[in-house]
This record gives C-alpha cells, structure tokens and sequence, in this order.
C-alpha cells in the first residue's frame, strides 16, 4: 500500500510520491510476465466467480416478466392516457409473449413485484457488516467462498418458493441477500493482500467487472431460458453453476501471496514490498469512533447511496420499463436489458487501466484520480492545470462517473416513447457509470487498507438501502399512471447521482487515515 505522503496532493509533495512509487516502477515487470501472474489470475477467476454472483441477482428481474400474468388487470398499474402506444407488432399489454408452456403464473400487482425485488436488499444489508469483520477475522477466501456456495444453493429454491406465494418467495431472497452481502467485503480483505498499490485499480476493477459481464449475460440468456424451457430452468440452471464454481473456489484460490505454492518468489517479493507499509489485517478490535468521524469515509458512504440508488434502479426495474413502457417482448427486453451492461464492463476495465496510467506518471494524486473518475471535480481541474497541462488537460472537459449517467437519466424522462432514443441513453448512462468503478468504488483500500473489508461492509450497507428503497419507489411511483411516474423515478436518481458527486469531490480523499496506521490508538 501506498505510504501517506503518496496520497497527499501532488503540488504540497511531488518528491514524496517520487520516492514511494519508485520501488514499484524499477521492478520492470514485462506486460505478458504480469498478466500471467498469480495476482492477475485472482483477478480473473474473481471475474468470473462476480459474473455467477450477479447472475444469480439479477435473474429474477427477467423473469419477474414470465412468472406473472401481464394479462390480469391487477397486476397492471393504473394508467392514464399518457402512455406509450403499443409498436406495431406488438399486441396490448405484452400479451405477444410466448412463453414454454407448464411454466406457473401468478397474479402479482407491481407493488408486489417491487416489494419481492426489494426483499433481496433487506437481506443484503444485514450480512455487509459482518461480511467485512469476519473476512478480516478468518480470511476473505473462506467468507466469499460461503457466500457464494450459499447464494448457489438458494437460487435452487426459487421456484419452490414462488410456489408457495409472494411472501415466501421474498422470504428466499431475503436469505439470498444475506448469503450474497458477506462476498464484496470478502472481495476488498482479499486485494488488500493482493493488489500493489499502482497496479490496483486495474486489477480490482477487472475482477468487478464481472458483475456487469454476469448481467449482460444473464438477461438475454434467461429470456431464451424462459420461452422454450420455463422460468424455473432459469434458476436451476444458473444455480447449478455456482455450485459448481464455488468448489472450484476453495481449490484453487489463496489466502495471500504467502500462501501461494506456484507463485515465483519475484512476484511475491513484488507484492510483499509494495504493500509493506500499509499493516496487517485487523484484530477483534476496530477503531470505531475514529471511522464515525472520519469525512473521507463518509464521502465515500454517501456517493455510493446516490450511486447505487440509479444502478439499483436500472438493475432490477429496466426490464419492468421496456415490457410496460416501451412494449418489447421478453425476448427484445432480454437483449437490450443487457446492452448497458456491455459498455459498463467494457468501462470498467479501461477505467482502471486509464487511473493506474495516471497515478504512475506522478502528475496525479490519489485522492485527484479517485474523484476524475467519480465526476469532474474543481481540485482536478487545478492540480491538472498546474501539472500537466499539456498532456492531459482536455480529459479536465470529460464529465465522468456520476455526472453523464444522471444527465442520460433526465434525457430519458424526456424521449417518452422514442424507442430508440430512450434505450440509447439509458445504455449511456449504465456505460459511464462504470468509471465510479476507479473512482470511490475502490477508494476504501486507499484510506484504510487493514480494514477495507469492513469499510466495504459500511459503504456498501448505504448503497443496500438505497437497493431496498429504489426498487419499491418504483412500484409505487408507476402504480397510477406510467409515463409520468417513470419520468419521476429518472428524476429522482439523477437528482441523488448529482448530489453524491459534490460531496464526495468536496470531502473525499485518498491519504491513508491516521486512525488506519498500525501504531493508532483503537477507540
């Protein structure tokens, strides 16, 4: 990890960030020599271990869609004339939809479709904190490994549970968000150990982009699954998988470059030395007071609240808004439910190559890349201006993170039923979203890196709610009159996305906190 006098700004101490950076500089790694390293191989076997884990949360969204009758005039929301008209090769309501037959339906009202989306949330907050606390306590390997074996078995259990009622089935996924919510913690105890400090926004955001990939995957996948097999195959299938997966977990990932047996002994003395300064995991004990008061994190906290408050929206209730708003059958809605997320995970990735290429070339301070990448803030514009202004001045005019997705999200409100302009900006805002993934998203390793498990546990617990509010703001926002209802809920996240932005570019920081050191006094 990088030493505090790293992260500090750039004009108050060049020479500083010189000499802690320089150790990682001189090891001339060769491109293939590190992408065929163990820690990139953790990268992308927590790729794919994310893609199961987002597509064991995302499956229901889509088939939300087949499971309930669209033709029963309770599951509908009241509507006014102010609605899309039906596009020509569709019949009224959705009612097209052909879907393999023997599959249940049920009469659920959206209220209670939102609610059952919502209930993942309500489990998912529960298990963050402690996500983060046992992970430092017995290893992040062990935590996510459980988490993930967990969510894999519950997701066998969906269709038992739908059948026995709503309340049951949003009972499943209550214990579906608890076994999930311990595997983000696990994830960040897990590169604290792993990731060199000019190395980590790729290799974490590689390895987060696997939740979008597992997403753009899943929609269309279990579109398909649902018209010639029926929903329930939707959940034995992708269940089955992470099964699978998770015993392929405890075989072949290590606690630490220590614990590695083919790891080369350069490579560990890469890592090892590169992180030498941060102090090792966590006791029982937690700085608690020390943490309450800290701004860093709070800002932290509050961008990913109004962060998630929009994907969380757009992640369960898009594929709501193209099958009642837009009128695109499930197989359409499957497809471009998904498109978004192909620009998210491409973004992600270049995104963390693009803020490790700016930390290394010493013109930018940590806490600066941490907020390019969450939104344009006026300290980047001046440390730009007086550091290198003719190599990358213009990326000052570039409006990343948080700022484009809210921006997409009003134009959307406006398009109304321009098909092809609305699922435009919503791919865009779902793309540029992705850079927040450089940004605050990883920015808890920076300030604290013995607890980043536990930090993950407390931000992520802000974003859970928003998770749990979202979806259910949905329901009831569309529930008496579509067009104007969803025009509300796009609102409302770009309004929150705006707000999180100024604070965490006006509080954010990206120096190790004085409470995170080895040698701090534990409240």
């Amino acid at each position: 990890m990088q030493q505090s006098a790293e992260n500090t700004e750039v004009e108050d101490c060049p020479e500083s960030d010189e000499e802690d950076a320089a150790p990682l500089l001189n090891q001339q790694l060769l491109l293939g020599k590190g992408l065929c390293s163990a820690r990139y191989s953790l990268a992308v076997i927590l790729h794919f271990s994310l893609f199961i884990v987002y597509s064991l949360r995302v499956n229901l969204s889509i088939t939300i869609i087949a499971m309930t009758n669209s033709t029963n005039p309770g599951s509908l929301p009241n509507v006014s004339t102010d609605v899309c008209p039906n596009r020509s090769h569709a019949q009224p309501n959705g009612s097209h939809q052909e879907f393999a037959p023997g599959a249940p339906r049920y009469d659920w009202s959206s209220k209670t479709q939102g609610v059952i989306l919502s209930a993942f949330f309500y489990g998912y907050v529960f298990t963050q904190l402690l996500g983060g606390y046992w992970s430092g306590m017995f290893g992040g390997k062990l935590v996510l490994g459980s988490g993930l074996l967990s969510t894999s078995a519950l997701t066998l259990l969906t269709p038992l549970a739908a059948g026995l009622g709503a309340a049951y089935l949003a009972g499943l996924q209550a214990l579906l968000g608890m076994a999930e919510g311990v595997i983000f913690p696990a994830q960040y105890t897990l590169w604290a150990k792993w990731a060199p400090p000019l190395e980590r926004s790729r290799l974490m955001n590689l390895a987060e982009a696997g939740c979008t990939f597992g997403t753009f995957i899943t929609f269309p996948a279990a579109a398909i699954i649902c018209q010639y097999l029926g929903w329930p195959y939707v959940f034995y299938i992708f269940g089955g998988t992470g099964c699978v997966w998770g015993v392929f977990w405890f075989l072949v990932v290590y606690e630490d470059p220590a614990c590695h047996p083919r790891i080369s002994a350069s490579e560990k003395e890469y890592i090892v030395s590169s992180l030498a300064n941060q102090g090792s995991s966590h006791g029982r004990s937690l700085p608690l007071l020390a943490m309450m008061r800290s701004l860093p994190l709070w800002a932290i906290a509050v961008a990913y609240f109004c962060n998630d408050w929009l994907f969380y929206m757009l992640l369960t209730s898009m594929p709501t808004y193209l099958n009642n708003v837009l009128h695109f059958d499930i197989r359409e809605n499957g497809l471009l439910s998904a498109l978004p997320y192909i620009g998210n995970w491409l973004g992600t990735m270049v995104s963390g190559l693009l803020a490790d290429f700016l930390l290394s070339k010493h013109g930018f301070s940590t806490a600066t890349v941490r907020k390019l990448f969450s939104g344009l803030g006026k300290d980047f514009c001046l440390q730009v201006l007086s550091t290198n202004r003719h190599a990358v001045s213009k990326v000052t005019l570039l409006p990343l993170g948080m700022l484009l997705p809210a921006v997409s999200l009003v134009a959307v409100s406006y398009v109304g039923c321009n098909y092809t302009a609305a699922v435009v900006f919503l791919t865009l805002s779902m793309t540029v979203i992705s850079m927040c993934g450089a940004g605050f998203n990883i920015n808890h390793v920076d300030i604290a890196p013995r607890y980043a498990g536990f930090l993950l546990g407390i931000t992520n617990t802000f974003g859970t709610i928003s998770g749990i509010i979202a979806p259910t703001a949905v329901g009831f926002l569309t529930s008496q009159d579509l067009l104007t209802g969803w025009r509300n809920v796009f609102f409302v996240a770009a309004a929150l996305n705006l707000f999180g932005l100024l604070f965490y570019v006006t509080f954010g920081s990206g120096t190790i906190q004085d409470w995170a050191r080895d040698d701090a006094a534990l409240q």
